[in-house]
Formats: C-alpha cells, sequence, structure tokens
C-alpha cells in the first residue's frame, strides 16, 4: 500500500436506525459527494449530550471523498439528518492504494 492520499479524506457519521444510514449513504454516493458509503450496525456510543450522558445503538457510516467535497457532504449530512448536531468527523487519508484513491477521485468529480 503506497499512494498519496494527501487531498482525500474519510468521513465519519452516526446514524440512529438503518433506514436513515440508507438514506444517507445514498444521497452522498449518488450526489457524488462521496465515491463510497459503508454502514457499519451494531456500533453503541457513549457521550454526553445536553448535561447527561446518554448511551445509544447507532449505526455508523464510513465515506470516502475528496478533501474539497468535505464541506458539502457535511452540509448534505446536516440536511438530511434527524439529529440536532449530527456527528460529522473528517479525518485525512495518508495513502493507500494508488488505484482506490484514484477511483475515489474520479467518483466524486
Amino acid at each position: 500500500m503506497s499512494g498519496a492520499g494527501s487531498d482525500l479524506r474519510v468521513v465519519l457519521v452516526t446514524a440512529p436506525d438503518a433506514e436513515c444510514a440508507e438514506q444517507l449513504a445514498r444521497a452522498l454516493v449518488e450526489e457524488r459527494l462521496a465515491a463510497c458509503v459503508n454502514v457499519v450496525p451494531g456500533v453503541r456510543s457513549f457521550y454526553r449530550w445536553q448535561g447527561r450522558v446518554q448511551d445509544a445503538a447507532e449505526l455508523l457510516l464510513v465515506a470516502k471523498t475528496r478533501a474539497e467535497r468535505g464541506a458539502a457532504l457535511a452540509a448534505r449530512v446536516k440536511e438530511l439528518h434527524p439529529y440536532e448536531l449530527p456527528e460529522v468527523l473528517e479525518l485525512p487519508a495518508a495513502g493507500g492504494s494508488d488505484a482506490y484513491l484514484e477511483w475515489i477521485r474520479t467518483e466524486t468529480s
């Protein structure tokens, strides 16, 4: 595995249920905001919200995109998401398979 991916990002988003996760994933890919979105079931999240510790069953979306699409992706998640404050956490893609990284670039153009 090599390849520079400094212009690429992995974006994490949580969803409350499968229907929401599917809607988000499909919209992000159809609108070319992400090349691929993996939906990972069975996530249990602990977090502080409105002064109380919460415990929620969620699904995790892992989206692959270009850095320049990150803001638009985050805005679209906010439009579609039922949470008041949806998680959108953008991480740099430090590298990977050259062919896969190029595929991400092509599919998010």
